[in-house]
């Protein structure tokens, strides 16, 4: 039977990978897709303690929507700034934009 610890490590491997891939790679891209990786870590373990844990309330079902949203937004916002810096040197590594 699956249990919540189950779940709990899910979410830590899934921040801890998004953790590695934000540091070591060079390319923005796979930045961005890292921290979506982060996100979705943190958002698992959210909807497992309100599955465990919370019975009488939607605390976590509703942080986890608020936590997809900001997720959706923050890579719209994140890819256009992207586009802009791209126009500009046109190069996705990231050593070349040390001026930020």
């Amino acid at each position: 039977m699956i249990g919540m610890y189950h779940y709990l490590f899910l979410g830590l491997a899934l921040f801890v990978i998004g953790l590695l891939g934000s540091v070591c790679a060079k390319n923005v891209i796979k930045v961005l897709i890292a921290i979506e990786f982060m996100l979705t870590g943190v958002n698992i373990n959210f909807i497992t303690f309100a599955t465990f844990c919370d019975n009488a309330n939607f605390d976590g079902y509703i942080t986890g929507l608020f936590y997809t949203g900001l997720g959706a937004v923050e890579l719209a916002i994140a890819l256009y700034i992207f586009y802009l810096m791209y126009q500009k040197k046109k190069s996705d590594n990231i050593e070349k934009y040390s001026e930020l």
